[in-house]
């Protein structure tokens, strides 16, 4: 340690000492007392000198001279004759409030609160900073209405408590339901308290209370924002505003308020329908827009002004729900089938009509359960009891004009508008279904077998018609022949008879069209067949007119040239070229003469000389083949 220090320390020590000395001595000699400017001095008062004074019964806190804690407390500065054998001074530091907190006073002392009440009065004494103030103007002991706001207090820790709180703060598009814990009980039937004034959004208890606020549920609310609510006077909850989309009213059902007169008129007996902020249900509906509503005090059915679509079906709902229990309906036909079809409803809720709605079911959803459902199902169950499943498929638009009609003035007694009914799908029986699809394949099959079968008629015919042309050169041929041979007259025979049989032929197809139209469901084989067997007719029928033509255009040329030749000439000319055609020799092995060597026979005998040769020839051949087949059996024998 240097010499500086060293000296340092000698000149130090003693100033301490002197000051300790001096404070000690200005204390116990002199009673004197600093208060620090940051501090407040609660004194506690050991003895009193002069006199007996004592606290008065349940007190706690000396406002008179009396021994005990003392209300009045020393501010910041110099204080003389505070005798330390008779003051005991605690110093204690200022009560600093912070920013968005709320500082709650509890009195330690004071009158008793009045009955049926939990929170003291407020009384003028700076803001709990002069205790003296507060015991002399009847301050009450325990919790009190009044609080601190934000700031810096020289409060008496001997006589007040001081709990810090967070302020209350609503949320954007949130509502505080409150509920007081301090003021006149509610009236006998009553949820909620009646909207009083004066109190500032609950901020100023006392005010409340004077106005006759009520304890409890309190039909106003507060709206978003920040408060100095006192939460021993108040508990606030916040909820949702509510919310009516575009296409939707609110239905309000107020369960506070004065009795109001019915609006809904003789006709309507289903509820009173009353006017806004009257306790019922309100005639004017919430318009689309956010609404701060106490949930507790009003109840607000949202409705649907626009066309609202429900289905009977089971694999579909709409995202309104409101059909989610409804499902396909089943229903039974006069002859004794069960089949489901599907039913869509579309209804209209008018913006005036609501509340009578409302009024008469409570719920979109009672609406749904306690009307549509039942006068639906019924309608269409009754429906289809009156007719039979073919007539009732087969008549489903009539069906859903009459269900539209019959729906439409049902509802329009409940204050609803059927704007439409639509019949979705239709299940019938699957063993009907079977029997429908089976006749309908067959009357498919059918036309099937018609069009086939006239197209086997065409083709005949145009088989026939071909055929037909296929011969026509041979009959020009035959009948250029006839022309050439027979002349002009045995062409206009030979035109005759080709006329009469084109009409035997058009006939015959005739008859066998009116056959086919006959046999119309007959297979297509045999149909098949038929006309390949008739077109193999008609061939057959022209060859034989053909050869008809052509013979007796033949007999016509030779009934000519024998009168041109003679019988006899033209007989032999025949028989030579007979002979020719058969390489027959013309001079005959056997000469047959007539009698007495006459040649009286002619070519007669010649014929008949040949007749006998032709009967030797096959005699003989007849002889040579007799042992050839001897050999034969010998050669089978052998092997």
């Amino acid at each position: 340690m240097n010499n500086f220090s060293i000296q340092l320390l000698w000149w130090a020590v003693p100033v301490i000492v002197l000051l300790v000395a001096y404070k000690f001595v200005l204390r116990v000699f002199f009673g004197m007392v600093i208060v620090p400017d940051d501090r407040i001095g609660l004194v506690i008062k050991k003895y009193v000198l002069s006199g007996n004074k004592r606290l008065p019964d349940g007190r706690i806190i000396a406002i008179n001279g009396e021994a005990g804690m003392q209300a009045k407390a020393l501010a910041p500065g110099l204080y003389w004759g505070m005798w330390p054998w008779q003051y005991s001074v605690v110093m204690q530091p200022f009560v600093i409030i912070e920013q968005n907190k709320l500082g709650l006073v509890k009195a330690k002392d004071g009158a008793s609160l009045d009955t049926g009440r939990v929170l003291g009065k407020p009384v003028e004494c700076d803001k709990f900073q002069d205790a003296t103030a507060f015991l002399d103007n009847g301050g009450q002991k325990g919790p009190q209405a009044a609080f601190l706001t934000p700031g810096s207090y020289r409060i008496n820790a001997f006589l007040f408590d001081i709990e810090m709180v967070p302020i209350t703060q609503i949320q954007e598009n949130k509502v505080g339901i409150v509920t007081t814990l301090d003021g006149e009980p509610l009236g006998k039937g009553e949820i909620a308290g009646v909207s009083v004034a004066g109190h500032k959004n609950y901020q100023d208890p006392i005010a409340f209370i004077n106005a006759g606020g009520m304890k409890g549920l309190q039909e106003d609310v507060i709206l978003a924002g920040t408060y100095y609510l006192n939460p021993w006077f108040v508990v606030v909850e916040q909820v949702d505003m509510i919310y009516i989309p575009i296409g939707y009213v609110g239905v309000v059902n107020s369960f506070v308020g004065p009795e109001g007169k019915d609006t809904s008129g003789d006709s309507f007996k289903h509820g009173n329908i009353v006017k806004k902020g009257q306790k019922g249900v309100w005639d004017e509906p919430l318009d689309p827009g956010k609404h701060p509503v106490n949930i507790y005090t009003h109840a607000v059915e949202v409705v649907p002004t626009t066309n609202i679509v429900l289905n009977w079906a089971n694999s579909r709902t709409e995202a309104h729900e409101l059909d989610k229990n409804l499902c396909t309906i089943t229903v039974r036909s006069s002859d004794g089938f069960t089949f489901n079809l599907d039913v869509s409803q579309i209804i209209h809720i008018p913006r005036n009509e609501a509340p009578k709605v409302i009024a008469r079911f409570g719920n979109m959803r009672n609406l749904v359960s306690q009307v549509l459902e039942p006068t639906i199902a019924n309608y269409f169950r009754n429906s289809a009891q009156k007719s039979d499943v073919i007539e009732f498929l087969a008549n489903r638009v009539q069906r859903q004009d009459d269900a539209k009609g019959h729906i439409s003035k049902v509802l329009s007694d409940y204050n609803v508008v059927g704007v439409d009914t639509l019949i979705g799908d239709i299940v019938p029986p699957e063993a009907l279904m079977k029997t429908l699809t089976d006749r309908k394949l067959a009357e498919q099959e059918k036309i099937t077998y018609e069009i086939q079968r006239n197209a086997q008629v065409e083709r005949k015919e145009f088989e026939s018609a071909k055929a037909g042309a296929d011969m026509q050169p041979e009959v020009v041929k035959s009948t250029r022949q006839v022309e050439i041979n027979t002349q002009l007259a045995s062409s206009k025979v030979a035109i005759a008879k080709g006329e009469a049989e084109s009409k035997t032929i058009n006939a015959e197809a005739d008859a066998k069209v009116k056959t086919i139209n006959a046999k119309a469901d007959a297979e297509v084989k045999t149909v098949n067949a038929t006309a390949d067997a008739n077109a193999t007719e008609v061939n057959g029928k022209a060859e034989a007119g053909k050869i008809k033509a052509i013979g007796l255009a033949e007999a016509e040329v030779t009934k000519q040239k024998t009168q041109a030749m003679g019988s006899e000439q033209y007989a032999i000319v025949r028989v030579a070229e007979t002979l020719a055609s058969n390489n027959i020799k013309l001079v005959p092995e056997i000469l047959v003469s007539g009698k007495n060597g006459e040649s009286g026979g002619g070519m007669i005998d010649a014929l008949i000389g040949n007749e006998m040769l032709k009967k030797l020839q096959a005699e003989n051949g007849k002889a040579k083949d007799q042992p050839k087949k001897k050999d034969d059996n010998n050669d089978n024998r052998t092997e």
